[in-house]
């Protein structure tokens, strides 16, 4: 048992810690007096740059009415509607080209699996526009009198296709490996073949897996189809980029681009919204 000096001591202890408790600032506290300097700088940030940036100049430059208005409806008509192809065959390429190269990283094949893990690596490490080049001058140098078919549209889908395979294949892989492994197991038992397994069974629970970071991916394919302004193309096979950047050399205004980006933003943040409303569709779901 204590003795009484010492419970005397430690309670004379807890008395004093309480009494000077007041005298100090909460971690709660503390939390909010930092949170409320920050939205002070931050405040004063904005406001500093407000008051120096030169208005006049900046809307003449790049919210200029009249330059606007001269790029439509082509910008619609052309510039987005273009984005849109090259995107749309990008990611049709890329989502077979990568499907396939999932499975033969998943196969019980060496010389398959060493393939597929060279491709991953190879075209993740490169720039994107080392492709674009590759395939727009490579191809014609390797192969002569050989062209990607297709024209501007087929040279930039298999460029965005190929890269896109790379980053789609690891996603799809990560999806069929989150399917139970006993489900393809009791289809093999049940007498089903491995092909029949994987497309009856496994690739559809694996795609519902996979839609949100398929979305993202088709969210930066349309901003990397700008990179089709290093192709020879004529004025009817355009992008947003391109097109933008062409009005912008006649006019002498930056306008045609500030608008060309809003044009993205149009394609993209539904895109973005709808990635993450199944993201949570499906956290939802795994609850």
């Amino acid at each position: 048992m204590d003795r009484p000096d010492a419970r005397d001591r430690r309670h004379a202890v807890t008395v004093g810690t309480a009494k000077a408790a007041p005298a100090g600032m909460s971690r709660r506290r503390r939390r909010q007096v930092s949170l409320w300097i920050q939205y002070g700088i931050f405040a004063v940030a904005v406001v500093a740059i407000a008051l120096l940036a030169d208005w006049p100049t900046l809307r003449l430059n790049f919210a200029n009415w009249d330059a606007a208005r001269q790029l439509f409806p082509d910008i619609v008509t052309v510039g987005l509607r273009n984005t849109a192809v090259y995107t749309a065959v990008g990611f049709g390429i890329g989502l077979v080209l990568g499907l396939v190269v999932a499975l033969m990283r998943l196969s019980s094949v060496p010389p398959y699996r060493w393939f597929a893990t060279v491709y991953i690596e190879v075209f993740r490490g490169l720039p994107l526009l080392l492709i674009f080049i590759f395939v727009s001058v490579g191809v014609p140098l390797a192969f002569p009198g050989k062209n990607v078919p297709g024209g501007a549209v087929g040279q930039t889908g298999v460029a965005l296709g190929v890269a896109a395979a790379a980053y789609m294949a690891e996603t799809i892989r990560s999806g069929i490996e989150a399917v139970p492994r006993g489900q393809l197991e009791a289809a093999r038992s049940l007498g089903m073949s491995y092909g029949g397994a994987m497309r009856s069974i496994i690739l559809p629970q694996a795609f519902r897996i996979i839609i949100p970071p398929l979305t993202n991916q088709l969210v930066l394919l349309c901003k990397d189809s700008s990179l089709v302004l290093f192709l020879g193309v004529t004025l009817e096979q355009r992008e947003l980029t391109k097109f933008g950047r062409d009005l912008a050399g006649q006019l002498g205004n930056t306008t045609p681009i500030i608008v060309a980006g809003i044009c993205y933003l149009i394609i993209t943040i539904p895109l973005s919204l709808l990635s993450r409303r199944l993201e949570e569709r499906q956290r939802r779901g795994q609850r």
